[in-house]
């Protein structure tokens, strides 16, 4: 059982969590954050993509039990927080239109589903509050290719987008008379 929900997680939900930033990133790019909602929203972006970092890491390297569940929990919980902060301020400054609201709502039930899926991993320990490395550690190629697809497109569209709403914006030069 823990074998497939290790697999669920790293060759399902997180691969589809990954895509679903960079569709979200898209969408920032097809609104203009950077001359709408601007480096506040970009800010918040980041916020949130540390504080999942923080359960990523948590699964990636210690056991999973419910010291471990209880971290993602309140991962979850502060993520959840943030993405209203986020909405609040942003979509009174751009247009969060249908297609990124359902990129959104992907955003927030695969943290959900990983959620349910390491607590069946962790069922088995019970209780056990304790954090500990792993045991037997996710494949190194994995954790790899994981924090590869990470960083080429999340962390570097993030950065991008970052750029966009920092760089300087020059106005346009009137019209020759």
């Amino acid at each position: 059982m823990e074998d497939a929900a290790s697999f669920l997680l790293l060759y399902v939900v997180y691969p589809a969590w990954v895509l679903a930033g960079l569709l979200d990133w898209a969408c920032h790019r097809a609104t203009g954050i950077a001359v709408t909602s601007g480096i506040k929203e970009n800010l918040l972006h980041w916020l949130m993509y540390a504080e999942i970092a923080v359960g990523m890491l948590a699964v990636a390297f210690l056991e999973i039990n419910a010291g471990v569940l209880a971290v993602v929990l309140g991962v979850f919980v502060v993520h959840e927080l943030t993405v209203y902060w986020d909405l609040d301020w942003s979509t009174i400054r751009r247009d969060v239109g249908p297609f990124e609201q359902m990129v959104h709502s992907f955003l927030e039930l695969l943290p959900l589903a990983s959620l349910g899926i390491l607590a069946t991993i962790a069922w088995p320990h019970g209780w056990d509050l304790s954090l500990r490395p792993k045991e037997q550690p996710f494949p190194l190629d994995s954790l790899l290719a994981a924090g590869g697809a990470s960083v080429l497109f999340n962390a570097l569209p993030l950065l991008q987008e970052t750029w966009s709403c920092l760089r300087p914006r020059i106005p346009a030069s009137p019209a020759p008379r």
